[in-house]
């Protein structure tokens, strides 16, 4: 079977930054772990009881950023066999509230609201943690208030990272 498609391309500038903190790696993953509480999907369904503000504030309460983990990976685990020696982790974040919104003015906003964020280990004692600016992808959308919703997300994460007790990156000053 074959569909007919109109095809549009978008290009955006990205904006990538890397805060080389010297945090020890252990210590920062754990504390980012513990501002940014697990929530799948299942789980989220689980809690969710139709009432979608109650859902949201819950979510603010235990995560006073607004980010849940939607999944952790650590491709360092497998990369050692490959023979790399450093230590890396990989999380993908979710704040739900500006999430809904974006996919409620364009679904296809919904793959640029989640945010990664990286982290490995240095030569140097010390963490390297790396992460894209939400708004500057949002903004491609040519909506405007895609755009405030990525400009909120900056925001949030700037909190997460004073949260972990490094200072807001000047890409994400209120």
């Amino acid at each position: 079977m074959s569909y007919e498609v109109d095809e549009t391309v978008f290009e955006y500038t990205a904006r990538r930054i890397r805060l080389a903190a010297n945090a020890q790696f252990d210590a920062l993953v754990d504390a980012f772990e513990a501002a940014v509480p697990s929530l799948s999907e299942a789980d989220a369904r689980a809690q969710l009881s139709g009432d979608w503000a109650a859902f949201i504030r819950g979510l603010q309460w235990e995560s006073p950023s607004g980010f849940v983990r939607l999944a952790t990976s650590r491709p360092s685990d497998l990369l050692q066999h490959a023979g790399s020696t450093t230590r890396s982790v990989v999380w993908t974040i979710a704040h739900h509230g500006i999430a809904a919104r974006l996919h409620r003015l364009d679904p296809g906003a919904i793959l640029s609201a989640h945010v990664r964020v990286e982290a490995h280990t240095t030569a140097q004692p010390g963490t390297i943690l790396t992460f894209d600016v939400p708004s500057a992808r949002l903004r491609s959308f040519g909506i405007n208030k895609v755009t405030q919703g990525g400009a909120e997300l900056d925001r949030a994460l700037g909190d997460l990272i004073e949260d972990l007790g490094l200072p807001r990156p000047a890409a994400l000053r209120r």
